[in-house]
């Protein structure tokens, strides 16, 4: 297997991280800086970190939970995007584009953890 940056699901959560990241860059207000802006920021790039990191491990199980830890940083990042939406730093079609792309990458994800279930099944 080549390196973690062949990974569709890693390619699509680097996507997403700099995807998240203008936003918070372009709409967020300056009082956000230490609040939102850095919540929204470290929660989509522990998405990517945490595939690469499990990648890195070279162990199914650990991958998998590596996966299963990101997935939750996405939804942590949804959370963050609907407080955007709330205090109206992002209107609602700015969300559901974000929002789609976050499905969209919990479905990949879960299929990299059911790939790498079924490995670990044949041993």
């Amino acid at each position: 297997m080549g390196g973690f940056r062949e990974l569709v699901v890693w390619q699509k959560a680097r996507s997403y991280r700099n995807e998240c990241a203008s936003l918070a860059k372009n709409q967020f207000p300056p009082e956000e800086k230490y609040r939102l802006t850095d919540q929204l920021i470290r929660s989509s790039r522990a998405v990517s970190a945490m595939i690469a990191e499990g990648h890195g491990r070279f162990h199914h199980k650990e991958n998998i939970q590596s996966c299963r830890m990101a997935r939750g940083e996405v939804s942590e990042t949804v959370d963050h995007l609907t407080v955007a939406l709330d205090e109206n730093y992002i209107d609602e079609n700015e969300f559901k584009r974000m929002d789609e792309l976050a499905c969209e990458l919990e479905r990949l994800i879960n299929g990299y953890i059911r790939h790498l279930q079924s490995q670990l099944d044949k041993k």
